[in-house]
């Protein structure tokens, strides 16, 4: 290699030069960026608690057809999904629900010996 080939590189010589180089460091940013975004997600959604070692229960579309229950209990996630359908069949009264002015609902359970 002349002289003006070695300072046209920086000193360096080919096989110096690893053109894969490049291509590594993009990898090292592609990852930073993806856990940037896996960690914006969690906290956009506001399930941190899922990240900590206590119990959780998550209800997702409340009230919702698509409603969903999301319980971690002892680092188990189960999800309960609704089956969008209504009860339906033979059953005994148990209780009695008020909804009172403010929105909230009460059961009142009933004993078995009240009613024949």
């Amino acid at each position: 290699m002349t002289r003006r080939e070695r300072f046209r590189h920086g000193g360096r010589t080919m096989d110096d030069i690893d053109p894969m180089s490049g291509l590594v460091n993009l990898f090292d940013v592609a990852m930073v960026f993806a856990v940037a975004l896996m960690v914006a997600f969690v906290i956009r959604s506001q399930m941190t608690e899922f990240l900590t070692a206590q119990d959780v229960t998550y209800v997702k579309n409340a009230g919702k057809p698509d409603m969903e229950i999301i319980v971690k209990k002892n680092n188990r996630v189960t999800r309960y999904k609704s089956e969008k359908t209504t009860g339906s069949g033979r059953g005994q009264r148990v209780g009695i629900a008020y909804r009172l002015e403010n929105g909230e609902i009460i059961y009142v359970p009933e004993n078995e010996e009240s009613h024949p």
